[in-house]
This record gives structure tokens, C-alpha cells and sequence, in this order.
């Protein structure tokens, strides 16, 4: 099994507060994220477009075994996620 670990900051308050994700392989080192990038339109990352890019990336990915199992490779497999979560209860 390999094992992959990411990392996350957060300094300050809920709403005013700045927080930065980082991952192993420096894909994402210190990227930005804040209340307004998660729940507005600002500047920076979020944990849901996290999700969905990892959701993407892996059903793309077994996508292309699964044609290639049956004797076909695919030129280009695009895959795009939608995730939403209740922004009412992450605030309580």
C-alpha cells in the first residue's frame, strides 16, 4: 500500500481567518485557501474542488483500465466533478 499524505493550516477565526493546503509531492505547496474562496468568490483553493479533482482524476483513471481491459485505449478520457456541500451546517 502506498501511503500519501497532505496537510493543512488554518490561522484565525472561521470567517476571517487564512488557511494553506500542502501535499507530498509539492503538487500543492502552501496554496491558499480562505473563507472566501470556500463559500464566496475569492482568491485561492477550496476542499470541495479538492474532492471533486481527486473524484475526477480517479474515475478517469479506472476508466482508462477498465476500456483498456477490453482491448481498447482511449485517445483522451475528460471527466469533470460537481460537489456541494450544505454550507448551513458547516457553519453552525
Amino acid at each position: 500500500m502506498n501511503v500519501r499524505r497532505a496537510s493543512a493550516t488554518w490561522k484565525g477565526t472561521g470567517k476571517e481567518g487564512t488557511g494553506t493546503v500542502s501535499t507530498q509531492s509539492k503538487a500543492l505547496d502552501n496554496m491558499q485557501f480562505s473563507y472566501g474562496s470556500r463559500f464566496e468568490e475569492g482568491v485561492g483553493t477550496n476542499p470541495e474542488e479538492l474532492v471533486g479533482a481527486a473524484h475526477a482524476g480517479c474515475f478517469s483513471m479506472k476508466l482508462s483500465f477498465l476500456i483498456v481491459a477490453d482491448g481498447f485505449v482511449a485517445e483522451s478520457i475528460n471527466t469533470s466533478a460537481k460537489v456541494t456541500l450544505d454550507q448551513e451546517k458547516l457553519l453552525r
